[in-house]
């Protein structure tokens, strides 16, 4: 029995996830979200560190934008100079986002979706 809810679990985990990663892939090209902001979208209010944790569990077959998602201040969640942080910074900016000292410009590039759009693109 103790098995069969570890089960349970993970699958409960893995459709979270899914829908995270759903929701992630709905991102435009030049625009960003914030962790928290994904979570509402994905109807998991409050599990900002949730969407942080499913980004990184995703397997390449996901292809997912991962870099267009930020932290609620802008910023880039990795470490400055880390491999990873300048890997986002790139993408970023080859989609046209302007990044300085780590930092994005919220107020001119968040992704605003409107109700229709997620209504018809969710599966969740």
């Amino acid at each position: 029995m103790v098995s069969g809810s570890k089960v349970n679990s993970k699958n409960h985990t893995n459709a979270l996830y899914q829908r995270i990663w759903q929701t992630v892939r709905l991102i435009p090209p030049g625009k960003v979200a914030s962790y928290g902001q994904i979570a509402d979208l994905a109807g998991l209010p409050g599990r900002a560190r949730l969407v942080g944790k499913a980004l990184g569990m995703a397997g390449d077959e996901w292809n997912l934008p991962w870099y267009r998602v930020l932290r609620s201040s802008g910023m880039i969640a990795f470490p400055p100079g880390s491999v990873t942080a300048n890997e986002q910074r790139a993408q970023l900016l080859s989609e046209g986002i302007v990044v300085k000292n780590n930092r994005v410009r919220l107020k001119d590039v968040q992704w605003r979706p409107d109700l229709a759009e997620l209504l018809f693109a969710l599966e969740f």
